[in-house]
């Protein structure tokens, strides 16, 4: 079982930077990749992010592409969303989620979901 926390979400203006966090209890935390979603009011959750167990190659949501980066910890069992150029579409629910491989991530397979952290971007 792996428990998933997410912090560092808030309001920030347009063209702002913030820092997501995901907490994992558990001795597994590196037997997964990790991934980042997020959901809109009146929308889907939608992919945003995924990092392989080990870090390596990391994959984004063309939305995201340049302005966001992924990385983790391993041993502080954390993973980390830098997100950068903010802009008021980035306005959602971020939930970050554990997986067996960024590919599936991608497309939805996870194993453990996190309970969502609120980021609101003003413009």
């Amino acid at each position: 079982q792996v428990q998933l926390v997410e912090s560092g979400g808030g309001l920030v203006q347009a063209g702002g930077s913030l820092r997501l966090s995901c907490a994992a209890s558990g001795r597994t935390f590196s037997s997964y990749a990790m991934g980042w979603f997020r959901q809109a009011p009146g929308k889907e959750r939608e992919f945003v992010s995924a990092i392989p167990r080990s870090a390596g190659s990391t994959d984004y949501a063309d939305s995201v592409k340049g302005r966001f980066t992924i990385s983790r910890d391993n041993a502080k069992n954390t993973v980390y969303l830098q997100m950068n150029s903010l802009k008021p579409e980035d306005t959602a629910v971020y939930y970050c989620a554990a997986g067996l491989t960024p590919s599936g991530l991608r497309v939805g397979v996870t194993n453990y979901w996190g309970q969502g952290t609120q980021v609101t971007v003003s413009s």
